[in-house]
């Protein structure tokens, strides 16, 4: 064997020792792989960068770089004299220096793709969120509304009075230039983004009918809380057909077929510079962004108590989360356009899902000591402090009292829920079990009277057990 045939086979035999260390599979080798037209030095190579560069956390890397630019600014750049400026970027890289220990020493969730890392970017993003969130809750209201202006300074200002309900008419026969002008101004940019946000949460939530649920009680909300705020004031087919039907039908529709279909995916991964095609390589780098494997939600809420209030819990939060969103920009005065609103549903996108994974996980394990998962626990803490902001905030919307008739609906729709509850999981079940009882009663009876209905045999039998009764009293 040549000098350089017997380094490639070292180089090999290294490769598989720590590929078989870090994922647990031993691969076999001989030299006469190394000559096969299906390996080549080029892919052996890159397997072993995708190994070094890709599948470790270079906890000594990114140390280094953190350490050279924290000098850098020390021993090189001058401060500046601006006490705001400084602020500022002093709480930025606070928040950089963070995310970077986060990255690379969190612990990983449940998803692994694209990359581990990438999951605990966003973990550390949402301790980030909430230590931010709890901040504006301490301020006074004046306070947390002129701090926006740290962010953005065209914030901190009152939002204009607008107008959202208007005439609700779909042809419209005074306006002959175009009648159907009320249905145009309703298609703007928030079609697209009910259709894809309802796409996103079918793929976290993985039901039908919790989405479908989830969907029509939202609506239900924004019936009741429109004299709360403004926004919420919208036309009967805006609601039940533009966004119902249309928008988040057809998103929940699309969810569902993507999760047909991923259910139905082979799982069989290979690596990258193994393919020997560019449409192979290009499709494997797309694949990289599914799920290394697929886990299949069955929620069954009626199978048991704990169950079904964690299933109501898990509605409940979702429901809050979407209102938190509208109260939120109400009470801090930012415009439904303001790129942080977006920022927060991009990130809600990509903590939910976890957050969904990790809460399936502690539902369906049948030990009750099992922790919550960590994304799971601050998603409902940031829910939770949101709610709070808006609490304190403003106050007053919040207790401006239910309309009579909406007071009905809400008390006769609770009143069900609780009187389904009661006869599923207590009622029901004690009937059950009164009438197995009575049936076990029953089928001895009847096996106690086929034996008295025995005749002869049975009375010696009796016979002889009454004669031992009377030398068992005798005795």
């Amino acid at each position: 064997m040549s000098g350089v045939s017997s380094l490639l086979f070292s180089l090999k035999s290294l490769f598989s020792l720590l590929q078989f260390l870090l994922t647990g599979f031993e691969i076999e080798l001989t030299e006469a792989s190394l000559t096969g037209e299906d390996e080549s030095f080029f892919c052996f190579l890159m397997s072993i960068f995708s190994l070094l560069i890709f599948r470790r956390a270079h906890t000594l890397t990114v140390l280094f770089i953190l350490t050279c630019a924290l000098g850098y600014v020390t021993l090189l750049e001058e401060t500046p004299q601006d006490t705001a400026y400084n602020t500022k970027r002093g709480i930025v890289a606070s928040i950089l220096v963070f995310l970077c220990f986060g990255v690379t020493q969190a612990k990983d969730g449940p998803f692994s793709r694209p990359h581990p890392a990438y999951w605990r970017f966003w973990l550390c993003v949402s301790v980030v969120y909430e230590l931010f969130l709890i901040f504006i809750l301490f301020q006074t209201v004046q306070d947390g509304r002129q701090f926006m202006k740290y962010i953005d300074p065209h914030l901190g200002v009152p939002l204009p009075e607008r107008d959202y309900g208007g005439n609700c008419l779909i042809y419209d026969p005074g306006n002959e230039t175009d009648p159907f002008h009320n249905v145009w101004d309703k298609l703007d940019g928030f079609v697209p983004a009910h259709f894809f946000g309802w796409y996103l949460k079918t793929l976290m939530i993985r039901d039908w009918w919790m989405c479908m649920i989830i969907s029509v009680m939202f609506e239900f909300l924004e019936y009741s809380l429109e004299h709360q705020l403004p926004n919420f004031s919208e036309c009967w087919w805006d609601h039940w057909i533009m966004d119902v039907i249309l928008c988040n039908g057809l998103g929940i529709y699309c969810g569902m077929k993507t999760l047909s279909w991923l259910s139905l995916k082979t799982y069989k991964w290979q690596g990258l510079w193994n393919i020997p095609t560019y449409k192979g390589k290009m499709k494997r780098i797309v694949f990289q962004f599914t799920p290394y494997s697929w886990v299949k939600f069955e929620w069954k809420p009626a199978s048991s108590l704990r169950r079904w209030l964690a299933v109501c819990g898990i509605i409940f939060v979702f429901l809050l989360a979407e209102l938190n969103t509208f109260y939120l920009k109400f009470v801090l005065w930012m415009p439904p356009e303001h790129y942080l609103v977006l920022l927060r549903l991009v990130f809600f996108v990509n903590v939910g899902g976890v957050a969904m994974r990790e809460i399936y996980d502690f539902m369906d394990d049948p030990k009750f000591h099992k922790k919550l998962g960590q994304q799971a626990w601050l998603v409902a803490a940031i829910t939770a402090t949101e709610f709070l902001i808006v609490v304190k905030y403003d106050p007053y919307t919040l207790t401006l009292s239910l309309p009579f008739y909406i007071t009905q609906c809400w008390i006769l729709g609770i009143i069900l829920v609780l009187t389904w509850t009661a006869w599923r999981f207590f009622i029901r079940d004690i009937t059950l079990r009164y009438k197995e009882i009575r049936r076990q009663k029953q089928e001895h009876k009847y096996e106690k009277d086929k034996c008295l209905s025995n005749g002869d045999g049975h009375s010696s039998i009796m016979d002889e057990q009454n004669g031992n009764k009377l030398r068992e009293r005798k005795l």
